[in-house]
């Protein structure tokens, strides 16, 4: 999370790239429907009218009034990150890896140069969330409004707010270029391209599925923050941004990743209800595993090290030594791609699990475990 370098991390997609110019953008989300439309109206005559610069540029204003002051800078002994301010008793949702492994934090709003004292409710690297309260709720600072994962689509256009760099209550502007996108943080595959966090302490080592990928600037100490929508509600906390091997690793612009909203609600509601996650939606064969290769050094499947008992697996017959080389109808090579296969699918369903014993391949059906 240190604000002056980013940590490299691989993320492998799930589902096809979309890309669609500004022009579209403003076109889909920004139009006033035409006054007056009676019963009789054509559809032509219902064709909403496209805002003006001026109209944009106050919306864009208004917008950052509205929303910003509910975006904090998060400091730990030494790294940097952002946080949101999710209800009014000083909750901050955030990221697992800004957090790290601290339980104290200062807290600078917008509104003031004053730092706050903070402290860890929970971490949750699984998802890449944490949340934290603050020990005293100050005048004037309300919590954000969030949004329904269920509305965004590519195109909208959003704007990205935190602290990149240690530059506190900054906002870069973008669409939303792509959804469902599934993202494995950290560098266990092979031949993966690489991601950056935006501003880490450690690497969570998370798989994270239905991310929401856009073109607004991530940058180091963006983490943690928020990605609002033109109404004022926050859709997405800004996590990752892509970097570019013919860069040197260094970011590629216009490639960043938020965990959607949807899963920072059940994330937050439950740390802050029970004190942890007790129900993580997320599908577990219950086994550890490690990526193996072929003759040609290329991945070719996952070898299961251990299995819990009792687990999805153990009921299934997998044991030690056996090699996973697909989860239904997903292929698995690595550690990473087993780990994407399962984010996208949900505890108690029923799928089959192909896999090679002694040389011999064998299929067997599985009811998926719970992390």
């Amino acid at each position: 999370m240190d604000a002056s370098a980013s940590r490299a991390r691989a993320f492998r997609t799930a589902v096809g790239a979309a890309a669609l110019a500004c022009c579209a953008a403003l076109a889909t989300g920004c139009t006033t429907p035409v006054a007056q439309a009676g019963p009789d109206t054509t559809a032509a005559a219902r064709t909403a009218a496209p805002m003006t610069a001026t109209d944009l540029q106050s919306r864009y204003q208004q917008l950052v009034k509205e929303v910003l002051p509910s975006v904090v800078q998060i400091q730990a002994s030494h790294d940097l990150g952002s946080g949101v301010v999710y209800d009014d008793k000083g909750h901050i949702v955030t990221n697992a890896h800004v957090v790290g492994s601290e339980k104290t934090f200062q807290v600078t709003t917008a509104n003031s140069e004053d730092p706050l004292t903070a402290s860890l409710v929970y971490s949750y690297p699984e998802q890449d969330l944490a949340v934290i309260k603050l020990d005293r709720m100050p005048d004037g600072l309300r919590p954000a409004v969030f949004g329904d994962s269920e509305k965004v689509e590519v195109g909208h256009i959003v704007l990205a707010m935190g602290s990149p760099l240690g530059l506190s209550s900054s906002v870069t502007q973008g669409i939303v270029s792509a959804t469902g996108r599934t993202v494995s943080e950290g560098s266990t595959g092979w031949g993966s391209p690489r991601s950056s966090e935006a501003g880490s302490a450690e690497d969570t080592g998370a798989t994270i599925a239905n991310m929401v990928q856009t073109s607004a600037a991530i940058n180091p100490g963006n983490s943690g923050g928020a990605l609002v929508g033109l109404d004022g509600r926050v859709i997405g906390i800004p996590t990752l941004a892509a970097a570019d091997p013919s860069l040197g690793g260094g970011a590629a612009p216009g490639i960043g990743f938020a965990i959607p909203v949807s899963m920072v609600r059940t994330v937050a509601d439950q740390i802050i209800e029970k004190g942890k996650v007790v129900d993580s939606g997320r599908a577990a064969l219950g086994i550890t595993v490690r990526t193996v290769v072929d003759d040609g050094y290329r991945p070719a499947g996952v070898a299961v090290v251990s299995v819990r008992g009792g687990g999805a697996a153990d009921r299934a017959g997998l044991r030690p030594g056996d090699i996973v080389t697909r989860l239904g109808d997903e292929p698995v090579t690595t550690v990473t791609s087993l780990s994407e296969a399962l984010a996208a699918d949900r505890p108690g369903r029923r799928t089959s699990v192909t896999y090679q014993r002694n040389g011999t391949g064998k299929t067997v059906e599985v009811t998926l475990g719970e992390q």
